[in-house]
């Protein structure tokens, strides 16, 4: 069939233009979007609660009677939360919020004020998170999710964490906190507090065992093996302390400032070293040794013919190699005895890299009135190591209102409560 001139510059002319044919569609927006614009997800206001009783519960309780504390201090079940990381307590007391290395944040709340959470639902379950182990608290009630490579903060959240869906912002937009290309399945936990001075504190582990060479400046200029600081918003982003090779649990000790932090050191050295780090950080900018150093002064294989900084500040406390010290709180309640009062606590997950496991309890620090370590940490709870094998892993401690402590454990799925009343 042969075209007329006509027909062919019209088919050309339709050919040129196939957009105006062919509309594209919008894209649906996210569901940070649609919350962050005070929208509804669709999502039914009912949503499954994490049973609290039955045989788990009970075999639980059974082998809390294994861990050893000191004269007149007890250990109950809290909540059976599954895969229970880090830990943080509403400002208000009304709830209390528990990070995951997966993809849920739970809540957990004690209805009846008993003791007893005796309510735990997941947390905004209508926004995916990926890996949201750090949960923090602003003194004015903002809660803070350190994920992998996100960071989000949420108004109000103790109170309106009835609703799937709960406002949210970006402080730090997906695949901004580290370069996507080191995002790894390594030393992801992110644990975060808001400081003395209203900024937001995150430690970022890096993701090697010991970095090659060619990754240590870039990691050091944007705080990977390290901690950063900013400004609630996200703005003014700094280095506030590095040479830190895998730092997880921090807090403030609230008479001088000072920022305490654990850190996990370098695999692979032997059953004995190097050891694992309790650091004091008292400046901005102070260097901690790693790559230079695997543990306390222990050189690593791969730099020890390569010279360190001469500014490296050493452990304030060494702690067993391997153990896996996480989580960790100045004590600032009242229900402990007086020794105990200012006092660090702290958590050993456990080791893996070791003949002989060791850790999985609870350690207890003491402080000097000039701010330093009193001696060594000293065992608060144990048990949960029975001969190398582990009943349960501790991974954070926290405060509430009454003075008493919560301890999460991510291989039980559980929180625990330690109290004291003397008897």
């Amino acid at each position: 069939m042969k075209l007329s001139l006509k027909t062919t510059a019209a088919i050309l002319s339709l050919a040129a233009f196939p957009a105006a044919a062919q509309p594209a569609q919008p894209t649906p927006p996210s569901a940070l979007d649609t919350l962050g614009a005070m929208h509804q997800t669709g999502t039914p206001i009912d949503w499954p609660e994490v049973p609290q009783t039955g045989q788990k519960a009970d075999t639980v309780k059974q082998n809390l009677a294994k861990v050893k504390l000191p004269p007149g201090f007890h250990i109950s079940l809290y909540a059976l939360v599954p895969d229970a990381r880090h830990i943080a307590v509403g400002p208000q007391g009304v709830a209390t919020f528990v990070g995951t290395r997966k993809s849920k944040v739970w809540v957990v709340t004690d209805r009846s004020r008993g003791g007893v959470g005796d309510e735990v639902k997941e947390f905004a379950p209508t926004l995916p998170k990926k890996i949201p182990n750090g949960v923090c608290f602003s003194k004015d009630g903002f809660l803070y999710i350190a994920e992998q490579n996100r960071v989000l903060e949420y108004a109000a959240a103790e109170f309106f964490y009835e609703s799937p869906d709960v406002v949210a912002g970006a402080v730090v937009p997906e695949g901004e906190l580290i370069p996507k290309g080191d995002e790894s399945y390594n030393h992801t936990a992110r644990v975060c507090r808001v400081g003395p001075d209203n900024k937001l504190y995150i430690q970022l582990g890096q993701p090697y065992n010991v970095p090659a060479k060619e990754k240590v400046d870039t990691y050091r200029k944007l705080g990977i093996g390290g901690i950063i600081r900013m400004d609630r918003d996200g703005k003014n982003r700094e280095v506030f302390a590095i040479g830190l090779r895998n730092p997880v649990g921090m807090d403030f000790n609230p008479k001088d400032k000072s920022l305490w932090t654990n850190d996990n050191q370098v695999d692979g050295m032997g059953d004995d070293i190097p050891p694992g780090e309790m650091n004091r950080i008292t400046a901005i900018g102070q260097e901690f040794g790693f790559p230079w150093y695997g543990g306390g002064h222990t050189r690593t294989n791969e730099y020890k013919n390569d010279t360190p900084p001469a500014n490296v500040i050493f452990p304030e406390v060494e702690q067993a190699a391997h153990a896996a010290d996480l989580g960790l709180i100045v004590y600032t309640g009242n229900m402990f005895p007086k020794k105990y009062q200012g006092a660090i606590f702290s958590t050993q997950h456990g080791s893996w890299n070791r003949t002989v496991p060791v850790g999985a309890r609870v350690l207890v620090t003491y402080l000097k009135d000039d701010g330093h370590a009193a001696g060594k940490s000293e065992p608060f709870a144990e048990g949960w190591n029975d001969n190398g094998y582990y009943l349960g892993r501790p991974v954070d401690v926290a405060q509430l209102p009454d003075g008493s402590l919560l301890v999460s454990d991510d291989l039980v799925g559980a929180l625990y409560r330690i109290w004291y009343d003397g008897k």
